[in-house]
């Protein structure tokens, strides 16, 4: 089979993959723009007849037919948690990624093997656990306790992608950086840290995606609107007989939105990041 074909073969496959795999997302856009009737029609109707924004006018409460569901205190909740635990995770990330590509100490291989086996726990299995603990805390619903959990989750992932980069960055840059008579602080911000900007942006949007879409703890750990997050706020629509597949899917819109401005926003860098990152010395 001629080269040429062979790329046109292997790209109308991966396009048909991608649908396939962006179906579910396309549902649920084009649902939240729709009623009820409509999403729960038999033959499934994928154009919408009338392309309206009822539902998310229903959730923030205006309009004739209201939610009694507090969505922009779960927003403000997911906004908060969802930086403060990135920016903390980052921090100390950025400063353990450090030490383990700069500096030799003891058990260094064996902390860093530990922090990565840390990851691999499901965080599903964490949730007793962190259940009794947080309660003996007084942690349970809020902000601060799940702020913890997801810092948590997140320092061995940003510590290992932040450690990547920094290998990648000649330690002879810094030296040459601390000859001209800079501290070694100095040499950190002003040589290697704008070097390995790209990874630490690239750790930042996986640690924000991680604490904003984050469900199985979320639920467990929080009980009202003081600490409740979006994901777990999607449950709200649900009764005991009937679904509100509308705000549903409306409030999932939401959850998307932010995630997907972020992304572009940093998209530069999340690519030069993944694509410097991806080999490590």
């Amino acid at each position: 089979m001629p080269k040429k074909r062979v790329h046109w073969v292997s790209w109308l496959l991966t396009f048909l993959l991608m649908v396939i795999i962006g179906l579910p997302g396309l549902w649920v856009i084009l649902s939240a723009f729709r009623p009820n009737r409509e999403i729960l029609a038999k033959p499934a109707v994928w154009i919408p007849e009338r392309i309206s924004l009822d539902n998310f006018a229903s959730i923030f409460g205006f309009g004739d037919a209201q939610v009694a569901i507090p969505v922009t205190s779960y927003f403000v909740n997911s906004l908060v948690i969802a930086i403060t635990s990135t920016v903390v995770a980052v921090a100390i990330g950025m400063s353990g990624g450090y030490a383990f590509a700069r500096f030799r100490f003891r058990f260094k291989n064996t902390a860093f093997l530990g922090l990565m086996l840390s990851r691999t726990v499901p965080g599903i299995a964490l949730s007793l656990p962190l259940f009794m603990m947080w309660s003996w805390f007084g942690l349970i619903d809020t902000k601060f306790g799940l702020i913890l959990v997801y810092v948590a989750l997140n320092i061995p992932f940003t510590i290992w992608l932040i450690d990547g980069f920094f290998r990648q960055i000649p330690k002879e840059l810094s030296e040459a950086g601390r000859v001209d008579g800079c501290t070694r602080w100095q040499a950190f911000w002003k040589i290697e840290f704008p070097l390995a900007r790209s990874g630490i942006a690239s750790a930042g949007i996986f640690a924000f995606l991680t604490s904003w879409n984050e469900y199985a703890l979320a639920s467990n750990l929080t009980r009202s609107t003081d600490s409740k997050t979006l994901p777990v706020g999607l449950m709200d629509f649900t009764a005991q007989f009937t679904i509100d597949w509308a705000g549903m899917c409306a409030m999932a819109v939401i959850i998307i939105v932010p995630a997907l401005i972020l992304t572009y926003i940093v998209q530069k860098h999340l690519i030069a990041g993944l694509t410097f990152g991806g080999v490590k010395g």
